[in-house]
């Protein structure tokens, strides 16, 4: 009948090995000598090979004996690993986190910065990204393949997890040709004659309702134009002199010639942001990345609104 060997047979070994004999190995793993014979012995019998060279002066492996001794150091360092891997995995320290985004918003700087932190935070954690429209990203999470996704309410699934962060203020975004380039705030109602450029509805339907609403309650049904195929394409379209967008005042950052941004007089129509997770209990990495998310949103800047 063969021996149940496990981690503490290869410990001994390796103990043996280091310290060069049974009595020194035994203190080292505060054990009996003699028990620590029988388990060698019995141990060499069960593989039907001799580990090691036993004489007055103590024990020295075999060639046998060292290779083995070898793979147990290399297993019993495996089995280090695994656990401290599974602690982590526990601790939310190890692990990966699957992030989904809503077109543009990787533009946002509070994205790339709760990135930066949580890798900070967690150096083990992989951070992977995907970017999409809301509705796949949605899909996405119910099938596992995301953990967590910063969407544009409203979520078309109604069992994903919405957490409102934020809301963003809107800008007008004009050619450099057009009248009121010059000028600082623009009410919408000024642009109530020019061809608005928005992304198609799909892309972000709450959005989009958002700022048709505030046209309408500026008292004007808004003269769409060609759509774009992403919000932050609006802003190069502009450029062409195709019209007039709508859009966050966080694309102001992308760098296009030709064209002004103009914080928007009166009502202002507001980006919202939110946090999208599967109805499932959320394990320590998400916990923590959304912890960190949500923190810096309440640091936002004055022109936000935080949303509770």
């Amino acid at each position: 009948m063969h021996m149940a060997m496990d981690l503490r047979h290869l410990r001994y070994l390796v103990a043996i090995a280091d310290q060069g004999s049974f009595t020194r190995a035994a203190e080292a793993l505060r054990m009996a000598q003699p028990p620590l014979s029988q388990q060698i012995a019995r141990l060499e019998s069960d593989l039907g090979v001799r580990l090691f060279k036993r004489s007055r002066a103590g024990a020295i492996p075999t060639e046998a004996g060292a290779q083995l001794i070898e793979r147990a150091r290399t297993i019993l360092a495996l089995s280090e690993e695994f656990r401290a891997f599974a602690q982590g995995l526990a601790t939310g320290n190890e692990g990966s986190l699957r992030l989904g985004m809503a077109g543009s918003l990787t533009l946002l700087p509070l994205i790339p910065r709760a990135i930066h932190a949580f890798r900070q935070a967690r150096p083990g954690v992989r951070v992977t990204l995907e970017e999409s429209n809301t509705p796949v990203l949605c899909r996405a999470l119910q099938n596992g393949q995301l953990d967590i996704a910063i969407v544009r309410p409203p979520v078309p699934d109604p069992n994903v997890i919405v957490r409102p962060l934020m809301d963003e203020p809107s800008m007008i975004v004009l050619p450099f040709s057009h009248p009121l380039s010059g000028q600082d705030g623009i009410h919408l109602r000024d642009i109530a004659e020019d061809q608005l450029i928005l992304f198609e509805r799909h892309l972000g339907p709450g959005y989009y309702d958002t700022i048709i609403a505030a046209c309408l309650i500026e008292g004007f049904s808004p003269l769409l134009g060609q759509a774009a195929p992403q919000i932050a394409a609006t802003v190069p379209m502009v450029a062409t002199g195709m019209g007039v967008a709508i859009v966050p005042a966080y694309l102001r950052q992308i760098r296009t010639e030709g064209v002004t941004f103009h914080p928007i007089l009166g009502t202002v129509p507001r980006a919202s942001i939110a946090m999208a997770m599967a109805n499932r209990a959320p394990n320590g990495i998400l916990r923590g990345f959304a912890d960190i998310l949500r923190g810096l949103c309440m640091d936002a800047a004055p022109g936000r609104q935080v949303r509770d």
